[in-house]
């Protein structure tokens, strides 16, 4: 899905144009940064974005079809090669933190919190075809057959959930409704009783009255996902950092390097605009002085980075 952001007009071949694709959770961001850019652009400025999902999105971008990729995770090794292929070069920003989001239908009375176990045995690759019931979890909980939903195996969401969840990346049951639409994945949950469901925070909030999030067990307490739970690291294994990844070759063009300023510098409320959680002022500065002097690389070195805080990733050295 492609959408010109600012929409489309027959003077559009006049202006400059940005072309975005990735990630559906990171989507928000992009759209809310890119929106108020062209304002402040006058209309001189056309920016494309694409919802590929993280995967697809990283494809476009390491075969240098477009300037910046949005993703819910970092870059994976495969994608690394892929770049390096094609010769594509890239800065890597992380522009805000996430809480995955278990959610259920809101008449769900007979679940509040879950623990990291039981939503692996919800979600295994053995879960497949048996794990059917939710009696089969809890013996408490009702014998009736759950409806489950997820990001589809594009997602970088997909991916994050199932290392953090089931200890290795796209390892996954594949009999449940998948899709890198967030918006299909809440439809789904908040019309089924007997539905759960992951996805970005952002989706969760914007539809908090259709939806129940249920707090996670972090080995000592249930925790719900929050701005003070995700800072302070206690929705543990479910907080992670966004990010967007800017082609090198890019930041030459003079859109480019004012559209990834300008979202620098206004990141703080275009972040808490969408309902995600901005980063320290000093993270965004950090970004800006990595932009300006043209660091290449990932500080994640292939990784997925649960369980890393956003300090952490700022002292790491960068591979390409």
């Amino acid at each position: 899905m492609l959408i010109f952001i600012g929409g489309c007009d027959s003077a559009s071949h006049m202006r400059s144009l940005i072309k975005i694709d990735g990630s559906s959770t990171v989507f928000p961001i992009i759209e809310a940064a890119a929106e108020d850019f062209q304002i402040s652009k006058k209309g001189a400025v056309m920016i494309i974005a694409g919802i590929s999902g993280t995967g697809g999105g990283f494809k476009k971008f390491c075969r240098d079809e477009v300037d910046i990729v949005g993703a819910s995770r970092p870059i994976l090794s495969s994608e690394m090669e892929q770049c390096r292929d094609s010769e594509v070069q890239y800065i890597e920003l992380p522009v805000a933190l996430d809480a995955l989001t278990i959610a259920v239908n809101p008449n769900n009375n007979w679940i509040d919190s879950i623990t990291v176990a039981e939503l692996k045995k919800i979600w295994e690759p053995a879960a497949q075809e048996k794990i059917l019931n939710w009696n089969q979890i809890n013996a408490a909980w009702p014998a009736a057959k759950m409806k489950l939903f997820g990001a589809g195996a594009d997602s970088g969401t997909f991916d994050y959930f199932t290392e953090a969840i089931v200890g290795k990346a796209k390892s996954s049951r594949g009999d449940f409704t998948a899709s890198e639409d967030d918006n299909v994945l809440v439809q789904g949950v908040s019309s089924d009783l007997y539905a759960l469901g992951f996805f970005g925070f952002a989706y969760y909030i914007e539809n908090q009255t259709k939806l129940k999030a249920v707090a996670v067990h972090n080995g000592q307490a249930d925790v719900l996902p929050s701005m003070t739970t995700v800072q302070d690291g206690s929705y543990w294994p479910l907080s992670r950092p966004l990010f967007i990844y800017i082609n090198a070759q890019s930041i030459h063009k003079p859109e480019i390097r004012e559209f990834v300023m300008f979202f620098m510098q206004h990141a703080q409320e275009l972040v808490a605009e969408v309902k995600y959680f901005p980063l320290k002022d000093e993270f965004y500065a950090h970004n800006i002085q990595l932009f300006t002097d043209g660091v290449v690389g990932t500080a994640m070195q292939g990784e997925a980075g649960t369980g890393m805080s956003i300090q952490e990733l700022y002292h790491r050295e960068r591979v390409q």
